[in-house]
């Protein structure tokens, strides 16, 4: 008797396309390469095992590394139930860029992990563009990622996201600088484009809430469907920053408003309240909150009261995307820098005195007072 073969299986067969993957890295290779033009460093092209960098062609003398890594929340989930994912790679890159940014980094190179249940090459150019237009815009170098295929793990059409970047800032410039922040600094507050990519658990639910779909008009925005005005691109601050801190010493201190929002962030960047004896004071009718997070604060029974807009301060960047603490003599200057470089730009409050022993701020809030209601367009 004659035992039959057994097939075989191959790692095709488990749902893994290995030659796919080589194709969709040959595709994505001239998009990555153009993220590097005009950026010093970057040493060989996108495929390797590792990226090489090189610190001294980038300009640097005495550098100090800054990295940071994110993804985009559940923002994403916007992105894949309206097959709009063009844009979301933006975001990728600016929640990474931004947060080197503050502490006076320039942006160097980024990386990014893309995984799916089955690779679709159409779907992961769209994505990976969006990235390299986040690059070019931070003036990042795209020199990396992960593309990871893992069929049973992720449903077909779901896929994840998550980045890496690194910058560098001359030894003696980085930021934040605590001991110097005094009562008198004022806070600058640079606008957002929009709720950014944080707060979307809340954003989806209270759409669910509302009975809209996506495909709908948004009753805030003309000429957008909810999904398109919700998936307005986090801004990356970087060209704009960098000018300001090139051309002016008056900046002490970023924060980039994120998730907590300005009341969970600013503890951050402020010294510890028996150093200088300051904290942070917000005048929340400085600047006209737009109509996207009036809203959502409706939405959410949230714009009535005061503990209400509390609330939304926690959840949403409410309009304000960056912060700056900035001495007393240099507001104009910085401003008109930041204004030159296309931001909008407000004075939202300033460092004020206050008397604690602790040497932490052992409640984040406790580190910012505000005066007033928000101020709805």
């Amino acid at each position: 008797m004659v035992a039959l073969k057994k097939p075989q299986t191959t790692y095709r067969d488990a749902g893994v396309d290995i030659r796919g993957a080589d194709s969709f890295i040959k595709a994505i290779a001239p998009i990555a390469d153009a993220t590097a033009v005009g950026r010093p460093g970057p040493m060989e092209g996108i495929g390797g095992f590792g990226a090489l960098f090189d610190l001294k062609q980038a300009g640097y003398k005495d550098p100090i590394l800054v990295s940071s890594t994110d993804g985009v929340g559940t923002k994403l989930r916007i992105a894949i139930e309206t097959d709009i994912v063009e844009s979301i790679g933006i975001d990728l890159v600016a929640m990474c860029v931004n947060d080197v940014l503050v502490h006076g980094a320039e942006p160097l190179f980024f990386l990014n992990y893309f995984a799916l249940g089955q690779l679709d090459k159409s779907l992961g150019l769209r994505v990976l563009k969006g990235i390299a237009d986040g690059c070019r815009i931070a003036g990042a170098a795209l020199v990396g990622g992960e593309t990871a295929e893992m069929p049973g793990f992720y449903a077909r059409g779901d896929f994840d996201l998550a980045g890496f970047t690194v910058g560098a800032v001359e030894r003696g410039r980085e930021l934040p600088r605590r001991s110097s922040i005094v009562a008198g600094d004022v806070l600058i507050g640079v606008a957002s484009s929009g709720v950014h990519s944080n707060g979307y658990s809340l954003v989806r639910k209270l759409v669910s809430q509302s009975g809209l779909r996506w495909s709908d008009p948004a009753p805030f925005a003309s000429n957008q469907t909810l999904g398109d005005a919700f998936l307005v691109p986090t801004k990356i601050y970087v060209r704009s920053i960098l000018s300001a801190l090139r051309n002016s010493d008056g900046i002490k201190a970023l924060a980039h408003i994120t998730g907590s929002g300005a009341l969970g962030k600013l503890h951050r960047i402020l010294p510890s309240p028996s150093l200088n004896g300051v904290r942070a004071q917000i005048d929340l009718g400085s600047w006209l909150v737009p109509s996207v997070f009036k809203w959502l604060g409706d939405q959410a029974n949230l714009t009535d009261s005061r503990e209400g807009h509390e609330e939304l301060l926690r959840s949403f960047n409410c309009g304000i995307g960056m912060v700056a603490i900035v001495a007393k003599d240099k507001v104009d200057e910085v401003k008109k820098l930041l204004e030159d470089s296309g931001e909008k730009a407000f004075a939202i409050g300033e460092i004020v005195k206050y008397s604690r022993a602790a040497t932490d701020w052992d409640n984040p809030e406790e580190a910012v007072d505000l005066h007033g209601s928000l101020r709805f367009a």
